[in-house]
């Protein structure tokens, strides 16, 4: 069993699966803190986005290396914005999106599709099915980081079907400590909206 899980591992040098194994854990520190509607989610976030940067660059993964660089850029952003304050009160609580943040959810999801797609062909990259998925998914997860940062509660929901479809993307490239982080992330991803759900029925 172990070896069906981790015998990809064995070409690959010691110091990439440490570090693999640090964006795992710092990962899943930082989804603990956004269930908990806690800041600290974007400075732990921010280690295991930077790590996997480098790691996917090595190992030639550009949609998710992208991804990656862009959860970097929305994680200071967020940082930003969670932190503001307006009289004394939060200035971005948490919130269902309005129409408007609908569309332009909508329109993120279209144009980073498109973007990534260009990228693919550019590096050709269309040459196995995981290409597709890797487009649709980072789709999802593009929209999902921008919510996050907006507090908005339906963040979740996507990163739920992101995470999911993403198990065994995962694995399947032969990345299994990650294809773990993302079970664990969908079970997360699923209490965080219910979570956050509660307390915004308090404060309403």
């Amino acid at each position: 069993m172990l070896e069906f899980l981790f015998s990809q591992y064995s070409d690959y040098a010691t110091v990439d699966i440490f570090l693999e194994i640090i964006a795992v854990l710092f990962g899943l520190i930082s989804v603990f803190y956004a269930k908990s509607n806690n800041v600290l989610v974007y400075p732990t976030g921010l280690v295991s986005t930077i790590i996997y940067v480098y790691l996917l660059n090595k190992w030639d993964l550009v949609g998710d290396m992208l991804i990656n660089g862009y959860y970097t850029t929305m994680s200071i952003y967020g940082w930003f914005l969670w932190t503001r304050k307006n009289d004394n009160q939060i200035e971005y609580p948490i919130s269902w999106t309005t129409k408007k943040e609908k569309v332009n959810a909508f329109l993120i999801f279209i144009v980073t599709i498109l973007f990534v797609i260009l990228v693919y062909h550019w590096f050709d990259k269309f040459k196995d099915w995981t290409a597709y998925v890797d487009t649709f998914t980072t789709g999802i997860f593009f929209v999902g980081m921008w919510l996050m940062a907006k507090r908005k509660i339906e963040n979740w929901l996507l990163w739920i079907v992101g995470d999911f479809i993403s198990i065994p993307l995962y694995f399947y490239k032969g990345f299994t400590f990650s294809s773990l982080q993302f079970l664990i992330f969908t079970i997360i991803a699923t209490f965080g909206f219910l979570e956050w759900k509660k307390i915004l029925q308090k404060e309403t």
